[in-house]
């Protein structure tokens, strides 16, 4: 696989924690706005540039890339941001918690991406990549890294344990408690050494950012309309590459705001029919393998255990999620389109299982599911497969602060 090193922007010395921010999707309008008013330095008023527009101008205007175009311009231009000197690569760290997940952040080659190389597992929306491109092509810079998995490489593994053993550029707790650490690597033996080893990985996996690598190779085939060659920097993209071992997957679970046409024990009668065991259990208990769920039903907590059923054929279809929709919510609940039912909510499983308790005994839901994590080695199969995953079926953490490093194109 192709692995660039370039020239990233980074927050100059004495801002490396105050301009990095949420990405673009993870923080609704109110929060962003809330957060970038509180702080001129955010990197949400490039990302989410509407937050300096007054409310009630629409995310899509063109005025809104425009001043994303002005913010990221002027934060340059004040020497808020600045450009590494040379080709670089960047090790990024994340802790949360226990967990310590190390990436390596490069520009993949969009060539790879077209050609099915690198693997993706999700459809995109036109209207989503139209968002991305537009605002893409008003930066001229991709600011949002896509996250990558690829197969555990110990050479790899061995050149980044070098690496992290010096002092990071950039090391700070954000105000969800989790630690972000940034190390160029501009040497160029070492730029040169991770390239060849990244040219020996077989193949690579989207694991999130599915509209930003689309919008990616949209705007890399109008640079090349245009003129721009097979080696300009359009012609890459922005990723952070992690080993699939070390990446975290957290479950994305369901709430259901009425049971139809059921009663409570009609749902578990129902549930049971269905090819499920059933037992009480204890609150909050999280499923404790592949083919259980938790349920949350009137205040009360079960255990289901699927007992039939289970050895269908293609990787989607043996996907927890899969037999969940299909078994349950479908058939029993008439539950649709996970992405627009809306008899039905996804919770992130950075939640946990006391959220859909809570959502459950106020009264706002009737019924709550708790997945077992679909793991990155499921995710890989079904894009091995050349399948899509079904909707909101994985919940990665911890995400990646925009604005800690970024490439022009």
């Amino acid at each position: 696989m192709i692995l660039k090193p370039f020239r990233g922007w980074r927050p100059a010395t004495g801002l490396t924690s105050k301009i990095p921010s949420y990405p673009y999707d993870v923080v609704g309008p109110a929060e962003a706005r809330e957060l970038a008013n509180e702080d001129p330095y955010s990197f949400l008023h490039v990302v989410r540039p509407e937050v300096d527009l007054p409310k009630g101008v629409s995310p899509y205007d063109a005025q809104v890339y425009a001043l994303g175009g002005s913010n990221l311009r002027g934060m340059q231009e004040r020497g808020w941001l600045v450009q590494d000197r040379s080709p670089s690569f960047y090790i990024y760290r994340m802790t949360m918690g226990e967990h310590v997940q190390t990436g390596l952040v490069g520009a993949a080659s969009v060539a790879e991406y077209d050609a099915g190389e690198i693997r993706k597992h999700e459809h995109t929306l036109p209207a989503k990549e139209n968002d991305r491109v537009r605002h893409m092509e008003a930066l001229s810079a991709q600011v949002g890294p896509v996250l990558v998995a690829y197969p555990d490489s110990e050479p790899i593994d061995q050149v980044v344990d070098e690496i992290v053993n010096g002092v990071p550029s950039a090391d700070f707790v954000a105000p969800d408690d989790i630690r972000h650490q940034l190390w160029p690597v501009s040497d160029a033996g070492l730029v040169h050494r991770i390239e060849a080893l990244y040219g020996q990985v077989p193949s690579s996996y989207i694991a999130d950012g599915h509209h930003r690598a689309a919008s990616s190779s949209r705007v890399a085939a109008s640079r090349r309309e245009a003129g721009e060659g097979a080696g300009a920097p359009s012609q890459f993209f922005l990723t952070i590459q992690f080993p699939a071992g070390r990446m975290q997957v957290l479950e994305y679970n369901r709430l259901v705001r009425d049971l139809g046409a059921l009663n409570p024990e009609q749902l578990r009668q129902k549930i049971v029919e269905a090819g499920f065991s059933l037992e009480r259990t204890a609150a909050g208990r999280k499923p404790p393998r592949r083919g259980s769920y938790g349920m949350v039903l009137e205040g009360e907590w079960y255990l289901l255990e699927a007992t039939a059923g289970s050895g269908e054929a293609s990787p989607v279809e043996r996907l927890d999620v899969s037999v969940l929709t299909e078994r349950i919510l479908k058939p029993l609940l008439g539950i649709g389109d996970p992405r627009s039912d809306p008899r039905l909510e996804c919770v992130g499983g950075i939640r946990g299982a006391g959220y859909l308790e809570d959502q459950v005994k106020s009264g706002r839901f009737a019924a709550g599911f708790v997945l077992y994590p679909t793991s990155l080695q499921e995710v890989m199969a079904v894009a091995d497969a050349g399948e899509v995953m079904p909707p909101k079926s994985t919940w990665f953490e911890p995400k990646a602060r925009s604005g800690m490093v970024f490439r022009e194109i």
